[in-house]
């Protein structure tokens, strides 16, 4: 009934209160519908609840201790999925609230970095594993693109150093050539720049400027700037949605912005006493000279044996955060190639010292002024304990699929939960993107050992969640997770259905077991009572995924005796959260019947959950650690695993059962429940799995293809690769 969670990591900036006339008013309303619906639904949930309490206490006066456990069970289930819709509202009203209260930096504020002799030093960090070319091509210009004196870039290779495929051969080293390539344009346009900043601060240490004479070189060198994001837009070639925000938010938006600055400077410096001061032409200068000034390199920790080869993201980063300001050369030894600390005279590899870390997916996007937004907020006096300031992703819009529509969708929304937590202080780190402190990150360092070789970890890599326990660690010593409220990046969806599955299984696998360092946290220090609500709201986020299982016992197991059910009560209760879910989605640019599409991704996903919940018991319980299997990016479909093909068949099935014995008791209401229910799920099995490509993956997955069915489920030789979603 409450599938639709929001516990899992909206406002686009034109509907932001700094650029929308009516957006106060809109908030207002906002905040009063979200009131009175979540009164609404807590009144309905505490009727509903003492229906079912009633149930139970009539099995116990009939002498029927079984039923009476049934239903006690069933009505803990209930009692989640409202805790779950409660979560979401609670969320929902502190988002806008703080909307109500945010101010958006103007740019003045953001450009006076630029006045700075020495601003905090900043390093855009890039993992990346087996990505194609294209796509780490435009993470990287994103990445140079976003403003930040001083801002340096790594691509951070883990793809094996020496690959005995050719084809891997190929694309790693494609990979590498790429970096050099784009550091080479980007220098190449940088210094131009560069120079006229070192002419004009000749000319000004020379005598006075003459104003008018540097606004119309300055409303050039803008003009050049955006020629030059202009020619890269018309030769980049628009292949789907994510080619087309690429060159929509990334080129086009920025070279608008410099055309507008070039005519603004222009009319500024005009004038027998122009507004355009000496102060102003200089930062303008210094703005412009660091506008493509972005070095690029590339790091591979797999090329040295005293570093982590850990499979995993986490260690990717943990490899080279340990080496930031530090100076090392290359030594092999009998294992092999090693990095050794010297003297900077000495020094193969110099890491210049980064008192701010940006961690950048290599499939995402930042917007221009991305780093200059969480830079400001984190330079901010009350923002000294903030170790993360975030701004988490959002589905890159646009797509021609429907899975991926509508699962870009739940990100879009969910994105509300990671707004509304930052009010609690209950915000987790979102590791698509962050800007992170460094000191933050240096104050949670712990060595470990890794084949005799002692490794720095700063991210947590226990789990396949590292950005959420690393979250706990953070707020144990006494940081911050800060969610700017509005949408600085994108992020790519996975397209089919078995890419998503391994999406969702690993971000199940292992909120479960950093309960228990949450706890700890939560249960220590004299402010118990003062940390409650962000108990409540992380504990929930720790654990939604069982909210999987209580949403299958409840649509696929039948309730003893349907007629007794106060379904009246259980579904007002759900109303207010469906309401909101859905006014919600057309604010991020969806349809009102994109609901029971996301209704039916959620049902279908139910697996994936129980997946991902059950290798967190396995390692819980064994202290074997879950593999951690990336999500494909491959040209082709990702073939779905067998089991996540039929289980929603069981489930359907389940479904159509208990809804027949239901109506048979007389339980007509809970009846036509259960035909929403099947009827959703059916129709995400159809359109989201699709009955061929369903036949096509079991075949595949058990080995029975024979014949034509064998040719048809082969790629064939021109066409295009398939992955497959592995169990292991």
């Amino acid at each position: 009934m409450y599938a639709i969670s929001a516990a899992i990591p909206t406002e686009s900036p034109k509907d932001s209160p700094a650029r929308h006339p009516s957006g106060s008013r809109r908030l207002e309303r906002e905040i009063l519908y979200t009131r009175l619906l979540m009164y609404f639904g807590i009144v309905a949930s505490i009727l509903a609840g003492v229906g079912l309490g009633k149930i139970v206490a009539l099995r116990f006066r009939l002498s029927r201790p079984g039923l009476a456990c049934a239903d006690a069970f069933f009505a803990v289930n209930i009692a989640f999925l409202m805790y779950g819709s409660l979560f979401y509202q609670l969320t929902r009203l502190a988002y806008f609230k703080r909307l109500r209260s945010h101010r958006r930096a103007s740019r003045d504020e953001l450009e006076q970095i630029y006045e700075r002799d020495q601003p905090k030093s900043l390093a855009i960090l890039i993992p990346s594993y087996r990505e194609e070319v294209k796509v780490v091509r435009q993470t990287l210009m994103s990445a140079a693109l976003t403003e930040y004196p001083g801002r340096r870039i790594v691509l951070l290779i883990d793809d094996p150093p020496n690959p005995s495929e050719p084809e891997h051969a190929r694309a790693l080293a494609a990979t590498r050539r790429l970096a050099r390539e784009i550091d080479a344009m980007l220098r190449a346009q940088a210094e131009g720049f560069a120079v006229e900043h070192r002419k004009f601060e000749l000319r000004r240490s020379s005598g006075p400027i003459q104003v008018a004479a540097e606004g119309r070189r300055l409303a050039h060198l803008y003009r050049e700037a955006a020629r030059w994001l202009e020619a890269h837009a018309m030769t980049t070639e628009i292949c789907n949605h994510y080619d087309a925000i690429f060159v929509e938010r990334i080129l086009r938006e920025p070279a608008r912005a410099h055309l507008e600055r070039a005519r603004e400077i222009e009319h500024l410096s005009q004038g027998a006493n122009p507004l355009l001061k000496t102060d102003a032409v200089a930062r303008e200068y210094r703005r412009l000279a660091a506008l493509f000034a972005a070095p690029i390199k590339c790091f591979e920790r797999k090329r040295f044996v005293n570093l982590s080869h850990a499979p995993n993201k986490a260690m990717n980063l943990n490899s080279y955060l340990a080496l930031i300001g530090r100076n090392f050369r290359e030594v092999i030894g009998p294992g092999g190639l090693s990095l050794e600390e010297c003297a900077r005279d000495d020094a193969q590899l110099r890491v210049a010292d980064a008192e701010y870390v940006i961690t950048l997916d290599a499939d995402s996007l930042l917007l221009h002024d991305y780093a200059l937004r969480l830079t400001h907020v984190m330079d901010q006096p009350e923002a000294a304990r903030y170790g993360v300031v975030e701004s988490p992703f959002t589905a890159v819009p646009g797509s021609p699929g429907l899975l991926e529509r509508m699962a870009g969708a739940q990100t879009d929304v969910q994105w509300i939960g990671s707004q509304g937590s930052t009010y609690y202080n209950a915000s987790f780190w979102v590791g698509a993107n962050a800007l992170l402190r460094r000191s933050a990150l240096e104050d949670i360092c712990e060595i470990v050992h890794e084949r005799g070789y002692p490794i720095r970890r700063y991210i947590q890599d226990h789990t396949l969640v590292e950005d959420t326990e690393s979250t706990i660690d953070l707020v144990v010593r006494g940081w911050r997770v800060y969610c700017y409220p509005e949408r600085l990046s994108y992020s790519a969806t996975p397209p089919d259905f078995g890419a998503l599955l391994i999406q969702r299984r690993r971000w199940a696998n292992g909120p479960l077991l950093i309960v228990p360092k949450l706890l700890n946290y939560l249960a220590g220090g004299p402010e118990r009572i003062q940390k409650l609500p962000e108990s409540i709201l992380r504990l929930y986020t720790l654990t939604s995924s069982t909210g999987a299982l209580a949403m299958l016992l409840m649509i696929a197991l039948r309730f003893p005796d349907a007629k007794l059910l106060p379904i009246v009560w259980l579904l007002l209760a759900g109303i207010p959260y469906y309401i909101l879910y859905c006014r919600d989605l057309i604010a991020c640019g969806y349809e009102w019947w994109d609901l029971p599409r996301m209704y039916a991704l959620n049902l279908l996903l139910i697996p994936a959950n129980l997946a991902g919940l059950l290798r967190s018991l396995h390692q819980g319980m064994t202290g074997r650690q879950s593999a951690f299997i990336r999500t494909p990016k491959v040209p082709g479909r990702t073939a779905a695993p067998p089991f996540h093909v039929l289980s929603p068949l069981l489930i359907f099935a389940s479904i159509i059962s208990s809804t027949l014995a239901a109506v048979a008791d007389g339980g007509w209401a809970y009846g036509a429940y259960g035909v929403v229910n099947a009827f959703c799920l059916g129709y995400g099995i159809v359109w989201y799995v699709g009955l061929d490509a369903a036949w096509r993956d079991v075949a595949l997955g058990l080995g029975i293809g024979t014949g034509l069915l064998s040719e048809a489920i082969e790629a064939p030789a021109a066409g295009p690769k398939r992955a497959v979603a592995s169990e292991s």
